[in-house]
């Protein structure tokens, strides 16, 4: 799961005592791995020591057989190989990248940027997210990047469950990763075998019974389930969802806190709607 990152007030640097214990917590909740330094924790605008300190973070807070897979997303493919060697380093896993997004990147562009990450020597899990880059990874592109070893999962973030099943066909070696909450039951349903979430960060239990259900045909456990979470797990894959998703952790008592530069805090009206939904699902004994 994608890991949202707590911010002291009122200077807003990392509070890396907070991130830890929630790292901790989320495996004591049933999630088997996280990945730090992704958009939901605003790899952005994280120094290059605020975002080496994090993984380390997340590394020696991690218990044994709980994975830590960074984001290394970076405009230039040097910079993001660094970031891979970085989490090498550490003793990651693996490494999740989005393709080049400074500009509408072509195909070459594309696979060269895999290419240099690649050379740090750890597993790639590719980020599909067009919503946000403009720089689509098609499945007859993740075939291509698969084929040549590059990447060995996608995280499918574009909406269209449509290519979980491409993807199966036309490179049914790559693991398909759910990387849209709201999209979660379809994609898994459709044989995705895991889930980069981002309402685990509130939910993490009620998160895993449903993709415990799913991933075991129990639609009858499932579809209500994924019913009764989904007026929230929708906001992941809004623009605000980073500020949603640390509005309810505050509300369910975990460290969410503020968001840095250039975001903004929820308005008024948004606040209202996320922070009901929230304190509705808690009361009814969802974490």
């Amino acid at each position: 799961m994608a890991t949202a990152l707590p911010f002291r007030s009122p200077n807003l640097g990392v509070d890396v005592d907070a991130y830890a214990a929630h790292v901790g917590w989320l495996a004591e909740n049933g999630c088997r791995g996280v990945v730090p330094n992704g958009s939901l924790g605003e790899y952005q605008v994280l120094s290059a020591e605020e975002r080496a300190a994090v993984v380390r973070t997340a590394v020696e807070a991690a218990p044994p057989g709980f994975s830590v897979i960074p984001g290394v997303s970076a405009y230039g493919a040097d910079e993001a190989r660094r970031w891979a060697e970085q989490a090498a380093d550490a003793g990651c896993d693996a490494v999740m990248l989005l393709p080049p997004n400074a500009y509408r990147a072509e195909d070459a562009s594309v696979l060269a940027h895999y290419r240099e990450v690649a050379k740090a020597g750890l597993p790639i899990i590719a980020y599909d997210n067009p919503l946000d880059t403009r720089v689509g990874l098609t499945p007859a592109m993740l075939a291509r990047l698969h084929d040549e070893g590059l990447v060995v999962a996608v995280k499918e973030f574009s909406g269209d469950v449509r290519r979980a099943y491409q993807i199966a066909e036309l490179a049914p070696g790559l693991d398909v990763l759910a990387g849209a909450d709201d999209v979660a039951l379809e994609l898994l349903v459709a044989g995705a075998v895991g889930w980069i979430g981002g309402y685990q960060n509130a939910f993490p239990s009620s998160c895993r019974r449903l993709y415990d259900a799913a991933v075991a045909g129990d639609l009858a456990t499932a579809v209500p389930l994924y019913r009764t979470l989904h007026p929230l797990l929708r906001w992941d894959s809004r623009t605000e969802f980073v500020q949603a998703i640390k509005l309810s952790m505050d509300v369910v008592g975990r460290a969410g806190g503020p968001t840095r530069e250039p975001r903004q805090p929820l308005s008024p009206e948004s606040a209202a709607t996320v922070r009901e939904i929230t304190e509705r699902l808690f009361a009814a004994g969802h974490r």
